[in-house]
C-alpha cells in the first residue's frame, strides 16, 4: 500500500464561500460622492473620517447599509412591502459582499408622552412580568402595571346557537390595566389659565378675548357673541353658572348662528382641540407664545407623576411597587434585581440583570426608566438603541455607527470603544463614522474622505491602517495629534450670573456664579447635570440666546436660503430690480415651474417599488418657470443666484448693482461658521449632522442677544473644522457677548476663560460642583476626572 509523505501534502484549495471577504463598492455618486470606490474588510473596524460634509454619510449610511435594508426588503412578499418604508436603489455601479446591516444613528427617540426609557428597550416589559408573578397583592396580568393599558369593562346580551336554536345570553368582559384614568399615562395634566384665555372684567362685545385668532367681527368671535346663550353685552366676571359652563365646557352642538348652521362647542375644548392637541414645534411663534403662557403642566395629583394606578402602586415585591422600580437610577435598580432570588422567575431576572447591566456597562446607569424618551440627547438615544445590540447573538452583521462618542466625556470614550471592538470580536464588521482620535486610533482600517466639504469633497483621500493615516498628508492625519494649548492669559469677566439653589433633576442645591463677558464651559461626565444647570437655571429671557441640539427639520423645499431668511432679502432685491412681485422669486410661490410645482424634479409613484425621481423637462431643474428667469441682477438670475456657493455669493451681494447689505450680512455669518462651500439652494435634506448645527449657530449668531448657550456645538466637527469653531466663539466674546458652552471636546476646555466642572459621578452621584475656576488651574490640581483627561490632553 502506497503511502503518502509529508512532502505530497499540498494545502487545500480555500472554500469558494470563504473568498467574500470584502464590502466592494464602486462608482458611488449618492449627494456629493464623485465615483468613489472602496473595499471595506469585513469582519473588521472601519472607522470612516473626513471634514463634516465630506461625504462620509452618503458613503455609509446612503449608500451601504440603504442598498442593504433595500435588499432585505425585497425578500419579503409585494404584499408585505406595500406595508413598508420603499426605498430607492443607491446611485452606485456595484455593491457586493454586504451583509445584513444595523443602523444605530443618532435620531432621537419618539418625542411621544408616554414613551420612557424602559418601554423603548423592553425593560419595562420584563418588569411588568415580573410584578404580575411576584407582586403582592396580586392584581393581574401585566397589562394591570402598563400605563398604556386603561382599564375597560362592558356588559350586554350576545346571542348563541345552542342545539339548533338561538338563545340569548347577559356576558360581562372587564381589561384590568394600570393607566392612571386621571392623566391618561402621561404623568402629567394641563391647567389652562383663563386668565389669559380672556379679560372677566369686560363683556364680550367689549373684546374680552385675548387669544390669538379670536379679534372681534371674526368668525371665531361671533360663535360666541352671536350664538344667544351668552349676553354679549354682559361682564363675564358677571354670568350665571348656566352661562359660564355654555361659554366654557358646553359640548359641540349643532346650531344657527347668523344664519348659517355652525357646530357651536365651548371655549375650552375649542381651545385644546385647536391648538393643544398640536406639535408645539410646528405652531406659529405667536401661537406658540401664548400656548406657553396660558397652558401650565403640573405633576398628575392622582398618580403623583407615576402614570400608574393606585392599584398598581399598591402591589409591592420586598416593599418596592412597579413604579419606585421606574423611579430608581438603573444602576440601582440591577442591585435590587440581583437581590431577587424566587427560582420561579430565575430566567427572567436572568435576562432583566443582563439588560439593565448593559444601561450601566455603556455609561447610562444614572438613568432611570421612567425618564420620558424625548428627553434624551441624541448622544444618549444612540446608547439606548445599542442596548438591545449588546447582547444579540447574531454574528457576520454590519453594525453602522454615527459618531457614537457624541455626547460623552473622555472618560467614557474607553467604554464604548471596548464595547465596538466586542461587537467585532463576535465576527461582526463595524463601520463608524467618527471624528475622535481616540477612537480612530482602535480602527483595524480607516477610510478618509475628503479633501474639502461638499462639491470639494466627495473623493478617498486614504485607506489603510492609522499609521498610514498619519503619514498620509490629508487633512485628518495632520491634524490627528493636534493639541490645544491651554491659554496663559485669560479675559477678565464683566459681572456674574447668579444661580442659587438649583434642583433640577440630579443637581443639590447648587450656587455658581457664572462670569459674564467671557468664554465659559461648563463640562463633567455624562449625566452629572451640566444640562439640567445650563438650561434649567438661565433664564430664557431676551437677552438669552441658546443653541440647543435639537436637530432642524427640513424638507426637500427647505434650503439654506430659506431657513436662515437670506432668501427674503433676496427676493426682495430681483423684484426692486426689475419692477416685479417679490413672490415671483420663490419657487413656493408664484415664480414656481407648473410642471413640477418648484420641486425641480416630478416623482413617479410605482406602488411598492421605489419612486423614481426625474429632473423636470420644462424647467431643466432650476424650478421657477422660464419668464421669472428672464429677470436679472448683478446679470444673474435667481436660479443661477441660488446655485452659488455661500463664499461666492458673499461677494456677489457686496458691491455694484447686487449689493443688499441684509443679504451680505446673512453670508458673512454662514462664511464664520465653515460653510461657506454650501450651495444657496442645496436642500437641507442632502446636508450633514455637522452641518446642520452649523447652519442653527449661523442663524441664531444674528439673533439681538448678550448671552449665547450653545449645547456640544463641536458635534459632528472634524477636528480641523474645531479650530475655526474656537475663533468664532473668540470672535462672539471679543463684541462683548457672553458664551457658555456645554463641552466634552478637550480643545474647548483648554480654550475656556473659565471652567465649571460638575460630578464628582453621573446621575444621584452628581449633581454638584467639584471645581471652579481656569483651565490652568484644572490641570495644576487635576483633582477631577475632567482635570486628569486634561492635563493627558495637553500633555502636562
Amino acid at each position: 500500500m502506497a503511502r503518502t509523505t509529508g512532502k505530497d501534502t499540498q494545502t487545500p484549495a480555500p472554500h469558494a464561500a470563504d473568498s467574500h471577504d470584502l464590502i466592494r463598492v464602486h462608482g458611488a455618486r449618492e449627494n456629493n460622492l464623485k465615483d468613489v470606490s472602496v473595499e471595506i474588510p469585513k469582519r473588521r473596524l472601519t472607522v470612516f473620517t473626513g471634514v463634516s460634509g465630506s461625504g462620509k454619510s452618503s458613503l455609509v449610511f446612503d449608500t451601504i447599509a440603504a442598498e442593504s435594508q433595500r435588499l432585505i426588503n425585497e425578500t419579503y412578499s409585494a404584499f408585505v412591502q406595500g406595508f413598508m418604508p420603499t426605498l430607492a436603489r443607491p446611485e452606485v455601479d456595484v455593491l457586493q459582499g454586504l451583509t445584513t446591516a444595523i443602523i444605530v444613528d443618532q435620531q432621537r427617540l419618539g418625542a411621544d408622552p408616554r414613551s420612557t426609557v424602559g418601554t423603548a428597550t423592553d425593560a419595562n416589559a420584563m418588569l411588568r412580568i415580573l410584578f404580575s408573578r411576584l407582586g403582592t397583592p396580586h392584581i393581574g396580568p401585566p397589562k394591570a402595571y402598563s400605563f398604556n393599558v386603561a382599564s375597560i369593562s362592558g356588559a350586554g346580551a350576545v346571542t348563541v346557537e345552542r342545539g339548533g336554536q338561538k338563545v340569548k345570553e347577559r356576558r360581562s368582559f372587564s381589561i384590568t390595566g394600570g393607566m392612571c384614568p386621571r392623566c391618561e399615562g402621561r404623568g402629567a395634566v394641563t391647567d389652562i389659565d383663563l386668565t389669559r384665555l380672556y379679560d372677566d372684567s369686560k363683556s364680550l362685545g367689549e373684546g374680552a378675548l385675548t387669544i390669538p385668532g379670536y379679534k372681534p367681527g371674526g368668525w371665531n368671535y361671533r360663535l360666541y357673541t352671536e350664538s344667544g346663550l351668552v349676553d354679549p353685552d354682559k361682564p363675564i366676571r358677571k354670568y350665571t353658572k348656566r352661562e359660564l359652563h355654555s361659554f366654557l365646557h358646553l359640548e359641540p352642538t349643532r346650531m344657527k348662528i347668523a344664519g348659517i348652521n355652525m357646530t357651536y362647542e365651548g371655549l375650552i375644548p375649542r381651545i385644546q382641540k385647536s391648538m393643544l392637541s398640536k406639535d408645539r414645534e410646528a405652531m406659529q411663534p405667536h401661537i406658540r407664545e401664548f400656548v406657553d403662557r396660558a397652558i401650565a403642566f403640573t405633576t398628575c395629583p392622582d398618580c403623583e407623576g407615576t402614570r400608574l394606578t393606585e392599584a398598581a402602586r399598591s402591589s409591592k415585591i420586598e416593599k418596592v411597587s412597579i413604579a419606585d422600580a421606574c423611579a430608581m437610577q438603573i444602576s440601582d435598580l440591577a442591585e435590587w434585581v440581583r437581590g431577587l432570588t424566587d427560582a420561579s422567575v430565575a430566567p427572567l431576572l436572568t435576562a432583566l440583570g443582563h439588560t439593565l447591566d448593559s444601561f450601566v456597562e455603556i455609561g447610562l446607569g444614572y438613568l432611570s426608566l421612567d425618564r420620558p424618551s424625548g428627553t434624551l440627547s441624541g448622544g444618549e438615544a444612540q446608547r439606548v438603541k445599542m442596548i438591545r445590540h449588546l447582547g444579540s447573538s447574531l454574528t457576520d452583521t454590519t453594525y453602522v455607527f454615527d459618531e457614537p462618542t457624541i455626547g460623552l466625556h473622555p472618560h467614557d470614550i474607553q467604554r464604548m470603544n471596548d464595547l465596538l471592538l466586542r461587537l467585532r470580536d463576535k465576527g461582526n464588521t463595524v463601520l463608524v463614522v467618527e471624528h475622535k482620535p481616540e477612537v480612530i486610533a482602535i480602527a483595524d482600517h480607516v477610510v478618509d474622505l475628503g479633501p474639502g466639504a461638499g462639491t470639494a469633497g466627495g473623493t478617498v483621500c486614504f485607506e489603510g491602517t492609522v499609521e498610514g493615516l498619519r503619514t498620509g498628508g490629508t487633512v485628518t492625519g495632520r491634524h490627528l495629534d493636534d493639541r490645544a494649548a491651554v491659554k496663559e492669559t485669560v479675559r477678565k469677566p464683566t459681572g456674574s450670573l447668579e444661580i442659587r439653589g438649583a434642583t433640577m433633576h440630579n443637581l443639590r442645591s447648587v450656587d455658581v456664579d457664572i462670569p459674564l463677558g467671557v468664554l465659559t464651559v461648563v463640562t463633567g461626565v455624562a449625566g452629572s447635570g451640566k444640562s439640567s444647570l445650563v438650561h434649567g437655571s438661565i433664564p430664557s429671557d431676551d437677552g438669552v440666546v441658546s443653541v440647543d441640539q435639537t436637530p432642524i427639520r427640513g424638507s426637500r423645499r427647505s434650503n439654506p436660503a430659506t431657513y436662515t431668511g437670506l432668501l427674503d432679502p433676496i427676493r426682495k432685491a430681483f423684484a426692486k430690480a426689475n419692477g416685479v412681485k417679490p413672490a415671483l422669486f420663490s419657487a413656493n410661490s408664484e415664480g414656481a415651474c407648473p410642471t413640477c410645482n418648484g420641486a425641480g424634479v416630478i416623482f413617479t409613484d410605482l406602488a411598492m417599488m421605489a419612486g423614481v425621481a426625474t429632473t423636470c423637462e420644462e424647467c431643466e431643474g432650476k424650478r421657477f418657470e422660464a419668464s421669472v428667469l428672464e429677470y436679472r441682477l448683478g446679470g444673474r438670475d435667481i436660479s443661477e443666484v441660488l446655485a452659488m456657493p455661500v463664499a461666492e455669493a458673499e461677494e456677489f451681494f457686496a458691491a455694484g448693482e447686487a449689493r443688499t447689505p441684509a443679504a451680505h450680512r446673512i453670508l458673512q455669518r454662514l462664511a464664520d461658521v465653515g460653510l461657506g462651500y454650501l450651495t444657496l439652494g442645496q436642500p437641507l435634506t442632502t446636508l450633514s449632522g455637522g452641518e446642520r448645527q452649523r447652519l442653527k449657530l449661523a442663524t441664531h449668531m444674528a439673533d439681538k442677544g448678550g448671552v449665547y448657550v450653545l449645547d456640544e456645538p463641536t458635534a459632528g466637527l472634524h477636528l480641523a473644522d474645531v479650530e475655526q469653531l474656537l475663533g468664532l466663539l473668540d470672535r462672539l466674546v471679543d463684541s462683548g457677548k457672553s458664551v457658555i458652552v456645554v463641552e466634552h471636546h478637550q480643545a474647548v476646555m483648554a480654550h475656556a476663560d473659565w471652567i465649571i466642572d460638575l460630578g464628582p459621578g453621573a446621575g444621584h452621584d452628581g449633581g454638584t460642583i467639584v471645581f471652579e475656576g481656569t483651565p490652568a488651574d484644572l490641570v495644576a490640581a487635576r483633582s477631577t476626572v475632567t482635570g486628569e483627561h486634561l492635563a493627558a490632553y495637553v500633555g502636562a
